[in-house]
């Protein structure tokens, strides 16, 4: 699975990051987590507003943190 976190490294962001890369290792999720911060990059995803988090090249959420148990949910969906 690959994981995209999209932001320019502003708070919100790194605690998307976080967030992730701990559901990811308290699951056993077999994934690579990036963080995008290139502007242009994150352009291509036709997001207006970060953190977002992609999700095998799908944007699944964007604008906001979500939960641990959100992001749960999405990534055991992906699957």
């Amino acid at each position: 699975m690959e994981i995209k976190i999209l932001g320019s490294g502003c708070a919100k962001c790194k605690t998307l990051e976080k967030i992730t890369r701990e559901v990811v290792e308290q699951n056993g999720i077999n994934a690579n987590i990036t963080k995008v911060e290139d502007i242009v990059e994150i352009m291509k995803y036709n997001i207006m507003a970060t953190p977002a988090l992609v999700v095998n090249e799908k944007v699944e959420i964007k604008g906001r943190v979500p939960s641990a148990d959100e992001i749960k949910q999405v990534l055991l969906k992906a699957i």
